[in-house]
């Protein structure tokens, strides 16, 4: 599919595509006449790396960990390595500690309100 097809169907724009081929996330083939042309697995790619960057992991990292994302079988990928497990766990602490930090705020927002109600 073309670009603009893909950018359609997963709510992407067309320069964040571009990027993502860039960054080495995405791959295109070429037409003759330099067009790109995406395959299918590329809605899925496109999605996943819309949910790694939600995640709050950035584009290095997210070039990085897709090529050792879970294989077609279903098993790991030999590209996963120990350094970067490490790596994605202590992504994952951190997103724990940003979501006990924002239960705390809205605890704090919420006696806030509570007090605010009291005549």
């Amino acid at each position: 599919m073309r670009i603009g097809e893909l950018a359609r169907r997963t709510g992407v724009s067309e320069r964040s595509l571009r990027y993502y081929e860039k960054q080495g996330m995405l791959y295109a083939e070429r037409t003759p006449g330099g067009h790109r042309e995406y395959p299918a697995a590329a809605v899925d790619r496109v999605i996943r790396i819309q949910e790694l960057f939600a995640a709050g992991l950035c584009s290095e990292k997210i070039g990085r960990l897709l090529p050792c994302m879970r294989d077609t079988d279903g098993g790991p990928s030999a590209a996963a390595t120990p350094k970067l497990v490490a790596e994605l766990t202590a992504e994952r602490a951190r997103i724990d500690r940003m979501i006990d930090d924002l239960l705390r705020s809205r605890d704090t927002l919420d006696e806030v309100i509570e007090a605010a109600r009291l005549p």
